[in-house]
């Protein structure tokens, strides 16, 4: 796993009514601090990448629809520098992923429905100095590859 990724497995509370899951809190020292909460709805097969910040952190999880999230570690002082991970998260595997600054990323969702992304940073959006860094989703550093490999 790269550097400072983090992987927080999600419990769900269920009933007869349906269930509820925390995300995060702000007593488990999983972001350093709280900046805003969002969401995007992504159709299916669409890739987003790569994008990553500088200075925040963001959690990401997906209550709706299933997606094939892709990390590379920028980072030239981190151990796992130009290592790529891939997580796959969603209503089949609900977990929140903590993807440091420096760290590009970005999902495909897969299925064919639509996918929910929440996600939480630990800075606001700011429209006059955007922390958001874009990389293409094929950028030849990075070499990976979105096709699905039938197995």
């Amino acid at each position: 796993m790269i550097e400072g990724v983090r992987v927080k497995p999600l419990v769900k509370f269920a009933d007869d009514r349906g269930y509820f899951m925390e995300i995060v809190r702000d007593d488990e020292d999983l972001l350093s601090r709280f900046g805003q909460v969002s969401c995007s709805l992504t159709y299916p097969g669409v890739v987003k990448a790569f994008h990553y910040h500088e200075r925040q952190d963001d959690l990401w999880f997906f209550p709706v629809g299933n997606a094939q999230v892709v990390l590379h570690d920028l980072r030239a002082a981190s151990p796992t520098y130009r290592h790529t991970d891939v997580v796959y998260m969603g209503e089949h595997n609900p977990i929140a992923l903590l993807i440091p600054a420096g760290v590009a990323h970005g999902y495909r969702v897969l299925g064919e429905r639509p996918a929910l992304l929440v996600y939480v940073t630990t800075a606001a959006y700011n429209r006059e100095q955007p922390d958001e860094h874009r990389l293409p989703w094929n950028d030849p550093a990075i070499g990976f590859d979105w096709t699905t490999r039938f197995r």
